[in-house]
């Protein structure tokens, strides 16, 4: 069984809560204070791509692995972020802002890195990108379900509060069965890669985070949203690079999605340590 039939449907719920929690006027109240939006988009969208590519060419990762952290790399914010955001005690209307905003862009960014990241390491080994089913993919499975969850919110505000609980407390525990039907179908190669991957993109992690903290200090960003943006950097739709890395339409490779599998437990790891220290320092 193909496990791009499991992260669909995840994908999309996933897509779809976030559409619940959009309100217009969250954008308007935080575009009044652009610097926190303006470091955590480069930091998501400019700065991990790069860390990415440069870690990649450090380990030297073969192809299929090199693809895969650029992938998870370019990929938008998580929709955990949100709720990390408030156990941080940070701006979570930022968060919410920041995660549709990186949702929307990366429709645009993600063919475009891809087509060079294939182009520069995967073309010599018969890896190719059908841009146009990846850009048909994304606007199927990110776009249309933030739309609809938008659209449920301000016609039926209830409902939509009422499924936003539900699917907001479904996110973890569907990525962790996600993640456990992909590791028995592919323990072989996860284990022999293991130490590897897992050092590459926790070092990705971490310097990542590092960087956009050191950005939101270099811009006077208060301390709610210089907490937002290390989550929001640090914490990528993994769901999403699963999807575009094991869809028989684009890449069709279950060893390229092993990176953005072992990025999406050591994200949880590092925010979940990173959050308990800064509420450890709040009391």
């Amino acid at each position: 069984m193909n496990t791009i039939w499991i992260v669909l449907p995840i994908l999309t719920l996933l897509m779809f809560d976030l559409g619940l929690t959009l309100r217009f006027e969250d954008f308007g109240k935080v575009f009044r204070r652009p610097w926190p939006i303006v470091v955590a988009l480069f930091g998501q969208l400019v700065l991990l791509p790069l860390i990415a590519l440069g870690l990649a060419k450090v380990f030297g990762l073969g192809p299929f692995f090199f693809i895969g952290l650029i992938l998870i790399a370019c990929c938008p914010g998580g929709s955990s972020s949100n709720v990390f955001s408030k156990l941080a005690g940070g701006d979570v209307a930022l968060s919410v802002t920041l995660t549709a905003l990186s949702s929307i862009i990366t429709l645009f960014t993600i063919p475009v890195i891809m087509s060079w990241a294939t182009l520069m390491i995967g073309e010599s080994v018969g890896i190719t990108l059908p841009v146009g089913n990846l850009i048909k993919q994304n606007l199927l499975l990110m776009l249309l379900p933030v739309l609809l969850g938008i659209g449920m919110h301000y016609s039926w505000p209830n409902a939509a509060s009422k499924t936003d609980k539900v699917l907001s407390k479904l996110a973890f525990p569907l990525l962790m069965v996600l993640i456990t039907v992909f590791y028995i179908q592919n323990h072989k190669t996860i284990l022999d890669n293991l130490g590897l991957i897992c050092v590459c993109v926790t070092v990705l992690i971490l310097v990542a985070i590092t960087c956009s903290s050191l950005l939101s200090r270099l811009v006077k960003n208060n301390a709610e949203q210089r907490r937002t943006v290390v989550i929001e950097v640090g914490m990528q739709n993994a769901a999403q690079a699963i999807a575009i890395a094991t869809s028989p339409f684009i890449f069709n490779s279950a060893e390229m999605a092993i990176p953005a599998i072992l990025y999406s437990l050591m994200m949880n790891v590092v925010l979940l340590i990173y959050v308990f220290v800064v509420r450890k320092k709040q009391h």
